[in-house]
């Protein structure tokens, strides 16, 4: 058996793994206003989190201004509402991005966030060469799973390689792309279906990048995963090493990487949000903590755990917490980070982990025979294998042939009452006066001349990024830019599969 650190890094991506250092603890939190998340992250990192995580609101993953009438009653509810520069500065105010990696859940809009986080860096006099993060950048899982997708596949594999390119030579510690397959089982997938599907969409995303010019060892070592952690505490740990074993080789026998950076597959984890009640709400912290476990033991990078109270609403801070001292009392009380992969060896693991390999790959070439993953999202074939497996689980709930503590079995005649966040009813009216003050007091032929730019530069092969760059510096908005690149590329509807 090979050692941790080693190809194909079954075993963990180090040879100490937390024995040298522990992973980022990065919890998710956004909501609201800009000073709201502000708050939240500095309360966050006074309690000993080591990264931010951003999330924000529909309308900024969608690319809608909060004035915009889709992003009616969005506005700020399930995230931090970004539309221009003087807000993402707002959100970091304070906050040193020279020394705090910082995660972005943020797709289909990507590009535009990654613009304004670059923008704030260079009011900080930040190097751009020390800026340290991730984009979620993933695309093509918002197809399968989401569906916070705006351009068509073609057009979205576009953006992505030219975020590739300018990360190569201007943020080379940055992350360009965690490829997700957190949503995949959020939406209803088994752990071999999120591993394939997940690795599936690699694939896609170096093929992609190949076809655009790059080397594969130019990018590949900057590539990241972000996977789901449910409550099957073996599968889950076996899963993790599957996911390794199985990208090494497929970056060295089918990409022929020469970097062995560009074999080992980072992951991000999450507790998985599917696997919350709003049932007995504090029984959740138990689920959390098993699911936490499984993540450390499988060897992940950096992990965020959700709050017991996210069924019923947005974190509150006592909840935050809660979540987050789960991470600290495994890192620093429970002795599994004493040991590199200690669960190596153990016949269950490796047979799990032999087991999840192998159907996964049936599962990729499953792919590969119908022309890869573009293919199968517009056939419909990837949607159809999660409904199916969605649909298989819930029956058996229905049926308590899987059950569920508290919904399905050991329930309560009365359900206990906890604090729950609320988002004030006035936050979206304030964050439209707010943009209209801004578009007002800002240079309007300006940003015309840059958004003209961006479509030129879109209808040609000139790289995107700098122009968007440039747009956000001259206070275009998110809205506006995501709205030049529709009238170039158009919008992608979706093939409804039965």
């Amino acid at each position: 058996m090979e050692k941790p650190g080693q190809f194909p890094f079954t075993r963990g991506i180090q040879p100490e793994m937390y024995r040298t250092k522990l992973w980022t603890m990065r919890q998710y939190a956004g909501f609201g206003t800009a000073e709201e998340s502000n708050q939240r992250y500095h309360y966050l990192l006074k309690h000993g989190q080591k990264g931010l995580s951003v999330a924000f609101d529909l309308p900024t993953q969608m690319g809608f201004d909060s004035d915009h009438p889709m992003s009616r009653g969005e506005v700020g509810k399930v995230g931090v509402a970004i539309d221009t520069l003087e807000d993402m500065k707002t959100l970091l105010k304070g906050i040193p991005l020279g020394e705090v990696s910082t995660s972005m859940t943020i797709n289909a809009t990507a590009s535009i966030l990654l613009c304004l986080y670059i923008a704030v860096a260079k009011t900080q006099k930040v190097p751009l060469t020390k800026l340290q993060g991730t984009i979620q950048n993933d695309i093509l899982k918002e197809y399968i799973s989401r569906g916070t997708y705006i351009y068509p596949p073609e057009a979205s594999l576009r953006i992505i390689t030219d975020i590739f390119k300018f990360c190569k030579d201007q943020l080379p510690l940055w992350n360009t792309i965690s490829i997700s397959g957190y949503h995949i089982r959020e939406a209803g997938s088994t752990a071999v279906q999120e591993i394939a599907f997940t690795l599936a969409n690699g694939i896609a995303y170096v093929d992609a990048a190949l076809q655009a010019g790059l080397d594969v060892d130019d990018f590949a070592p900057r590539l990241s995963f972000f996977f789901n952690v449910h409550n099957t505490f073996l599968e889950e740990i076996a899963k993790f090493r599957a996911a390794r074993r199985l990208w090494a080789k497929i970056m060295k026998e089918r990409f022929h990487a020469k970097n062995e950076r560009s074999c080992m597959l980072r992951f991000h984890a999450q507790t998985a949000g599917s696997s919350l009640t709003a049932q007995q709400p504090t029984n959740n912290i138990s689920r959390v903590t098993l699911q936490a476990l499984a993540a450390v033991l499988g060897g992940t990078q950096s992990l965020h755990t959700n709050s017991y109270d996210e069924a019923l609403s947005l974190p509150t801070e006592e909840a935050a917490r809660a979540a987050l001292r789960t991470q600290q009392i495994i890192a620093h009380e429970s002795g599994v980070c004493d040991i590199a992969d200690p669960l190596g060896g153990a016949y269950a693991i490796e047979s799990l982990t032999s087991e999840i390999e192998e159907k996964a790959k049936a599962y990729i070439q499953k792919i590969d025979a119908q022309g890869g993953v573009i293919a199968c999202i517009q056939n419909g074939y990837l949607q159809r294998e999660i409904q199916a497996e969605s649909f298989a689980y819930q029956k058996k709930i229905e049926a308590k042939e899987k059950i569920i503590v508290g919904v399905n079995a050991f329930t309560l005649e009365k359900e206990e009452k906890i604090k729950v966040q609320k988002v004030s009813p006035q936050l979206e009216k304030k964050q439209i006066e707010k943009l209209k003050k801004f578009k007002k007091n800002r240079n309007t032929k300006k940003v015309e001349t840059v958004l003209l730019k961006i479509k030129e530069a879109a209808k040609s092969q000139e790289n995107l990024i700098p122009k968007i760059l440039d747009a956000v510096e001259s206070h275009a908005t998110l809205g506006e830019i995501a709205d030049s690149l529709r009238e170039v590329f158009g919008t992608y509807k979706e093939n409804v599969t039965l």
